[in-house]
């Protein structure tokens, strides 16, 4: 069991950036694959980016290649995102989740693969 708790969301004006942070406890952080998730109004939950438990791989969707970057700190139990060049469309509730299970061919970007969700924390970037 793992518990997750992200923060670091916020109001920001396009083109600006923001770093969330997503603080594990309960078990050992270091054996688990995390992902971030997102969902804005009306729409699915989409994969953003996921990074392996020993933070060797990386993954992210087409939409913020280059903008935002995923990053663990073991020591911390903390996993992380660097949003950089936000746009509007960027505004949403952002989750992270973790799994202790390796990542199957583009599993990392399946909701279905996480085991273990935390509460959110919203994203607004007005344009």
């Amino acid at each position: 069991q793992v518990q997750l708790v992200e923060s670091g969301g916020g109001l920001v004006q396009a083109g600006g950036s923001l770093r969330l942070s997503c603080a594990a406890s309960g078990s050992t952080f270091s054996s688990y694959n995390m992902g971030w998730f997102r969902q804005a109004p009306g729409k699915e939950r989409e994969f953003v980016a996921a990074i392996v438990w020993s933070g060797g791989s990386t993954y992210s969707a087409d939409s913020v290649r280059g903008r935002f970057a995923i990053s663990r700190d073991n020591a911390k139990n903390t996993v992380y995102l660097q949003m950089n060049s936000l746009k509007p469309e960027d505004t949403a509730v952002y989750y992270c989740a973790a799994t202790g299970r390796p990542y199957s061919s583009r599993g990392y970007s399946r909701v279905s693969t996480y085991d273990y969700w935390g509460q959110g924390t919203q994203v607004t970037v007005s344009s």
